[in-house]
């Protein structure tokens, strides 16, 4: 297991915890009554009208909670909000990693302070958790925008709907847009895959689930290598080789990620098969990457050229693979085939 990472690396400068974290944390400010943060949000005729995010969650104003995915992490609510429908994520202590659960709460906030039409939306967070809202084993609350139930996982694979070029591009060009904005802001994903995409009823994807990511130094280059190491979490199958060698972190990361998604997008099929300790090896030391040689997708000329878009996505250097915006380039190229 890597060393615990400094809560600087999670957060922005001014939005790192106290060293004294108690049940009522956060990151800005420290009251006499605990710590809280004191940022403003304005709420006109039930809709939200800030551009920031809130720590002040009023509980009394929720209702409505309805249960709509759990998991390790915890558990996610449909709820009413000031009268505007809204997703409640109460993220659990994780009993064998208590470290790990509580990196996972702060990294969810990394992107809390950004607006951007291809990632959800924090409206509020808080480790203030009321008794009967919570238990013991809760670390924190979060109330994000609803965008709805579907995620690209469930769209891929469910297999009632049709999945035809314009769309699985329209879908890549979502991600790689908020992929683009995340990292013009020294913030990377690390764990891009259909599951943490969500789509909402007007057919737009939604990144999602900030639970692994990483705020890089300001100073960085964007495409530069950080010397830091990401803490464990993400998928084997989407993690590229340098963090399966447990090497430095960048943007490149979710290049590579969003290549396998892409992949599946264009497939609808399993990246790979096997062992999980086999994959992980193989990608490592045998480049082993989804199969594009026999599938009929790729004969096409537009499939060559996906083909080859995939080729420099997962690329085992992370400094040879495409920047996001040169990703977007090329989809748009291949959008303006169709």
């Amino acid at each position: 297991m890597p060393s615990p990472i400094p809560a600087t690396r999670l957060l922005p400068k001014d939005l790192y915890p106290s060293s004294d974290i108690g049940t009522c944390s956060s990151p800005l400010a420290k009251h006499s009554h605990g710590s809280t943060l004191e940022v403003p949000i304005q709420w006109h005729h039930g809709k939200v009208v800030s551009r920031t995010w809130s720590s002040v969650i009023h509980w009394k104003e929720l209702r409505s909670m309805q249960p709509v995915g759990s998991g390790g992490f915890g558990f996610v609510y449909r709820a009413e909000y000031f009268g505007e429908t809204v997703a409640l994520k109460e993220v659990k202590k994780c009993t064998k990693n208590k470290l790990a659960s509580r990196q996972s709460f702060w990294a969810e906030l990394n992107a809390a302070h950004l607006r951007h039409r291809n990632i959800v939306r924090v409206i509020a967070a808080t480790t203030c958790v009321p008794a009967d809202f919570g238990d013991e084993s809760s670390i924190g609350t979060i109330l994000m925008e609803f965008v709805g139930s579907r995620n690209l996982q469930q769209l891929i694979y469910g297999g009632a709907e049709l999945l035809e070029q314009d769309r699985w591009l329209r879908y890549a060009t979502d991600i790689v847009h908020g992929l683009q904005f995340l990292h013009s802001h020294f913030i990377v994903h690390l764990d891009i895959k259909p599951a943490n995409v969500l789509v909402t009823s007007e057919d737009v994807c939604k990144i999602a689930d900030f639970g692994c990511s990483l705020k890089l130094d300001q100073q960085d280059e964007v495409n530069a290598i950080s010397s830091h190491l990401s803490h464990v979490g993400g998928t084997y199958t989407h993690r590229a080789p340098e963090l399966l060698k447990g090497e430095g972190v960048s943007p490149k990361a979710d290049i590579f990620s969003f290549g396998i998604t892409f992949w599946q997008l264009i497939t609808r099929e399993q990246p790979y098969t096997g062992d999980w300790q086999y994959v992980l090896y193989a990608v490592v030391a045998h480049n082993l990457r989804p199969c594009v040689q026999d599938h009929p997708m790729f004969q096409s000329e537009k499939g060559l050229l996906c083909k080859v878009l995939l080729s420099r996505c997962w690329n085992g250097e992370a400094h040879c693979r495409p920047s996001a915006q040169e990703v977007l380039h090329q989809l748009k190229q291949l959008r303006s085939q169709i």
